[in-house]
């Protein structure tokens, strides 16, 4: 059956007007959120997240703590306004689930958490708008909110999904497009770059599979530079709001903008 709306014309374009490789416009803000300890909004596309930080702090219960590393909890929460089709999601939604699942097991590896025992690292993500993308848009959200939060981590983790339609490869895919083609989530991280993640949702075939691996590994790295330039722009901002000519204020992103 043949899909009723046009993945890609035969100029090139896709749906939404975009070329293939083209990412969507991202737009970051990492202004304070509440009292969380870091926190930041992030779009792609039409697709908007936010996501709070709390801590290292102490850890609430006994059974969550690691005597030797900070233990991380991962809650996402989609707003009811968030996507078209108006259905409550509850918290045990399985695709939630799976979302807060792959998060927390993305970030631990990068995260340094033995220099936080006994505690706990507390990361809640709301689905503020859904168009596609929203795996990528949490991983990135939450590195940012956690660099923000001034917590170590071994390098920035960078996602961007990609698919392919027919024989065509797709970076950065809309919900319409996520519907009618295979597509994987890869999450990288530019300084050495290793692959934090690659997350298939949909069977796809295994010639197509390295191609698109690629090509989301370099979109991946495209977006580092907007991640970075956001998190160097915001703590620019905070050293002038404290009048400060000296160095070392700016320790909460030291390790993490070292990544180019």
């Amino acid at each position: 059956m043949s899909s009723r709306v046009e993945i890609l014309n035969d100029g090139g374009y896709r749906s939404d007007g975009r070329r293939q490789f083209e990412l969507r416009e991202v737009t970051i803000n990492l202004a304070q959120q509440g009292h969380a300890d870091g926190s930041a909004i992030i779009t792609h596309g039409l697709t908007q997240v936010l996501v709070s930080v709390f801590g290292p702090r102490e850890a609430k219960m006994r059974s969550q703590t690691i005597h030797d590393r900070a233990n991380i909890n991962v809650d996402v929460n989609v707003a009811a306004f968030s996507a078209g089709e108006r259905r409550k999601r509850s918290r045990g939604d399985k695709r939630i689930l799976e979302i807060a699942s792959t998060l927390k097991s993305t970030f631990e590896p990068v995260v340094q958490t033995t220099l936080y025992p006994r505690s706990q690292i507390d990361v809640y993500v709301t689905v503020l708008q859904q168009d596609g993308g929203l795996l990528q848009t949490c991983i990135n959200g939450t590195t940012l909110a956690l660099i923000n939060a001034g917590i170590p981590m071994l390098d920035f983790v960078c996602a961007v999904t990609g698919g392919v339609h027919s024989t065509s490869p797709l970076l950065d895919l809309t919900t319409l497009e996520e519907n009618d083609v295979p597509h994987v989530t890869v999450a990288i991280m530019p300084k050495t770059g290793k692959v934090a993640l690659v997350t298939m949702e949909t069977r796809l075939h295994v010639d197509r599979f390295e191609e698109i691996f690629r090509l989301a590994g370099e979109a991946g790295k495209v977006l580092h530079r907007e991640m970075k330039s956001a998190v160097m722009g915001r703590t620019s901002a905070l050293v002038d709001a404290m009048g400060s000519q000296g160095t070392g204020i700016d320790r909460d992103g030291d390790e993490p903008m070292n990544t180019a």
